[in-house]
């Protein structure tokens, strides 16, 4: 008989079992204590152990659901009215005895219990709320097709995919740099400027972002003035065990308007790329969503190389509320970069 119950304090260490043994694939980290749940997951001041549903086979856990929620426009608080599945997890051994299905049913009932208008399986920008540097990689985009059984297992309880993106990755000591004036002249009249945190820094990203070893790249003019581009790095520490090399994540890559197609986010990411080398950085990865041509075309520009995809599931019966539903997309909480 299968129970189902709500997070006990005295779970992390059979959750984390449960992660290392449920074969994710290439994009899920393999971190070697339940540190990082604590940190990443736990300690989340918006955690709910409602929204985080643990299947037991006698003492043993064999399944667990995680549910959460998306942020307002402002990224001040939580948006109950944008629900999103943010992990499912089934032993192998324990799979094909409905324990999956019956996971998602309970999330899908706590979402809308707490007001969920609408319902995404696959984290991803602004619905986002866990998982951020244990899944996904530089950024949450889903569930990963390179995760085996995650897209036939949400087809089959009724989900559909309805965002794609793709997941880049460029080796720095094979970089190809291009050669053109317009690049020369922008390295000639601009730098490099770090910074801990964006400004203005809200509360969305502190909680996430701001729990990763991070720091924020500017382009500037050597003759001072606004930044012409911008972006956050983030260690992909937890990700060292599986990838066996050191990984660093580009996102939230953000050129002003005024400031576009006019080679900024190219010249970013290649000065950062040059930096990162000289810190003896081996692989940065990037992410875009697919329909985004643009973007598309810089990341391979600067030599990146699509390794996997990530997919974002919504239910095929259930009503999503279109304001909802255009929030994932809205630029001011995209993490890919725009086109340049």
């Amino acid at each position: 008989m299968i129970e189902y119950r709500p997070f006990h304090n005295t779970d992390p260490p059979k959750l984390f079992a449960l992660w290392n043994g449920s074969e994710l694939g290439r994009g899920a980290a393999s971190f070697v204590s339940t540190d990082a749940l604590e940190t990443l997951i736990f300690a989340q001041p918006y955690f709910d152990r409602n929204g985080l549903i643990v299947a037991c086979d006698g003492s043993q856990v064999v399944g667990c659901v995680h549910a959460g929620f998306g942020t307002t426009d402002d990224e001040s608080k939580l948006s109950h009215a944008a629900g999103v599945i943010c992990a499912v997890l089934v032993r192998p051994e324990s799979r094909r005895r409905g324990i999956g299905r019956e996971l998602v049913r309970r999330a899908e009932d706590y979402l809308k219990a707490c007001g969920a208008t609408s319902i995404q399986a696959g984290s991803a920008a602004p619905r986002d709320p866990f998982y951020l540097g244990l899944y996904g990689g530089a950024a949450p985009s889903g569930f990963l097709e390179s995760d085996p059984a995650a897209a036939p297992f949400f087809e089959a309880v009724g989900y559909e995919a309805f965002q794609r993106h793709q997941i880049y990755r460029c080796d720095l000591n094979k970089q190809t740099v291009p050669i053109s004036f317009r690049l020369m002249t922008i390295r000639r009249k601009t730098e490099l400027r770090v910074v801990s945190q964006p400004v203005p820094l809200t509360w969305w990203w502190a909680t996430r972002l701001g729990r990763l070893d991070t720091l924020r790249f500017l382009l500037v003019p050597k003759q001072g003035g606004e930044s012409l581009a911008s972006m956050t790095v983030l260690g992909l520490d937890h990700y060292l065990t599986k990838w066996q090399v050191r990984t660093i994540g580009m996102t939230e890559l953000f050129v002003p308007e005024q400031q576009r197609r006019q080679g900024f986010g190219q010249a970013l990411i290649l000065a950062v790329g040059r930096r990162l080398r000289e810190e003896l950085v081996i692989h940065v990865e990037c992410h875009a969503p697919t329909e985004n041509a643009a973007a598309i075309g810089l990341l391979e520009s600067c030599s990146f190389q699509q390794i996997d995809t990530g997919v974002v599931f919504r239910r095929i019966d259930f009503n999503l509320n279109p304001d909802a539903e255009n929030a994932v997309a809205a630029d001011g909480h995209s993490q890919t970069p725009p086109g340049d």
